[in-house]
C-alpha cells in the first residue's frame, strides 16, 4: 500500500551511521526499571509517517537493553537513509521511551547495517500491508 501522492525527499543529508539520540535523566536509586515489554508497548505507539505500521512491528527495532538503573539503550534502522523523518524518527523515539516510569536515560543509536528488509516484518505488519 503505497501512498496516492508524491512523498518529498529528505531536505537534509541522511544521519550518519551510528548517529545518537539521547533523551531522559537518571532514576532515583532504588527505582525498580521498566521492563524490556514496556519499552516494547511504548514503541509500538511510534509510526513511520509514510508507513501505517508502527516502528517495532516494521522491523526498524534492531536491539533493546535496559541495564538495572533503568538506562535504555535501543539500535535502530530505518527503511532507507532517505526517509523523510531520517533525522527526527531516532529523536523521537529517545523522547517517547524515556517517559516511561521506570526508564531513566535513553540512547537510541541508528544503524545501516544489516540494512532493513520487509522480512524484518512481523504478521501483524505484513497483514496492515496485505504483504504475507
Amino acid at each position: 500500500m503505497m501512498p496516492p501522492y508524491a512523498m518529498p525527499a529528505a531536505l537534509m543529508d541522511p544521519p550518519e551511521e551510528g548517529a545518537i539520540a539521547h533523551a531522559g535523566s537518571p532514576l532515583v536509586e532504588g527505582a525498580t526499571p521498566a521492563s524490556r515489554d514496556a519499552v516494547i508497548d511504548s514503541l509500538q505507539e511510534i509510526y513511520d509517517p509514510e508507513i501505517p505500521v508502527n516502528i517495532y512491528d516494521l522491523g526498524l527495532i534492531y536491539e533493546i537493553e535496559i541495564d538495572d538503573h533503568g538506562d535504555c539503550k535501543i539500535l535502530m534502522t530505518l527503511t532507507a537513509p532517505a526517509c523523510p523523518v531520517a533525522g527526527t524518527l531516532p529523536g523521537e523515539t529517545a523522547e517517547k521511551v524515556a517517559t516511561l516510569e521506570g526508564i531513566g536515560r535513553v540512547e537510541v543509536n541508528l544503524t545501516w547495517e544489516p540494512p532493513w528488509t520487509p522480512e524484518r516484518m512481523s504478521e501483524v505488519a505484513r497483514v496492515a500491508l496485505d504483504m504475507f
